[in-house]
């Protein structure tokens, strides 16, 4: 089969990516890959969230709309000290968010480019192995949850979690500073939380079992469509799998075998 001058020239951007010559060194699922991953696993009627995040599309305005929905969602406080930084979603340069993807021939719009982060919502966790009250466990939708009366503050999952996707309170978040903080707690239908335990993103599952998208999605698309995409990825008509099906992606650390549901488009 002929391959088109466009579609070639992604496919040597991605080698480039990847690096010249030998074993290449990121993981990259080609169009079709998670397709085929799919049918390989036994059929359930349940569902499978995922995210796929369009790299090429994001710019800071997105990023910071994307992260103040998502923390004023969730009652995310502000301390103003970096070592006491709760965060869901955050910013983070290429370079730190693939660290193992590093090679001398990256395209130059990454070399400088930041990135939307958050819990990857593994389909192997390790943060849920180590967890010893169960205070942190993957339901059967894929989402990795968490229950901040068992979490006794051990921090386990916190060491176990390579993608530095949870955070600890140090301090009380119900008195973060006011001058940081104006109008906290900023819902007052999500729980706010106590001193010494740990919180990460939830896909905002309270969000999507009413039929919503979540925050940081909603939040997106206000200003450009389809740079963040969520949806069922056990469903094949799914708008994630569709675009899986149509475009080159990345995982973050895909040599660690932790399976991350979160997507990145090349």
């Amino acid at each position: 089969m002929g391959v088109d001058r466009r579609q070639f020239l992604k496919i040597a951007g991605v080698a480039a990516l990847a690096g010249l010559g030998g074993k290449a060194a990121v993981d990259i699922l080609a169009p079709g890959d998670v397709e085929a991953s799919m049918k390989a696993l036994p059929l359930t009627e349940g569902k499978r969230w995922a995210m796929v995040i369009n790299m090429p599309e994001l710019n800071d305005e997105i990023m910071n709309k994307c992260i103040a929905a998502c923390h004023e969602e969730h009652n995310v406080p502000e301390f103003g000290d970096p070592k006491m930084e709760v965060k869901w979603l955050w910013k983070e340069d290429y370079h730190h968010s693939f660290p193992d993807h590093h090679n001398e021939y990256i395209d130059e719009k990454y070399e400088h480019k930041f990135l939307l982060l958050a819990c990857n919502h593994c389909s192997n966790p390790p943060c849920c192995r180590v967890c010893p009250t169960q205070a942190t466990w993957k339901r059967e939708d894929g989402i990795v949850m968490m229950d901040w009366h068992r979490c006794i503050g051990c921090r386990f999952c916190m060491a176990a979690c390579p993608y530095g996707s949870r955070s600890f309170n140090w301090g009380d978040p119900r008195k973060a500073p006011k001058d940081k903080n104006h109008d906290f707690p900023t819902n007052i239908n999500y729980p706010t939380r106590s001193k010494g335990v740990v919180e990460k993103c939830t896909f905002c599952d309270e969000r999507i079992s009413k039929g919503q998208l979540p925050a940081c999605v909603e939040a997106a698309n206000k200003l450009k469509k389809n740079v963040l995409i969520f949806g069922d990825l056990a469903d094949p008509d799914s708008n994630v799998r569709q675009v899986l099906r149509k475009n080159y992606t990345i995982r973050r650390k895909p040599a660690l075998g932790t399976e991350p549901n979160i997507f990145y488009i090349v």
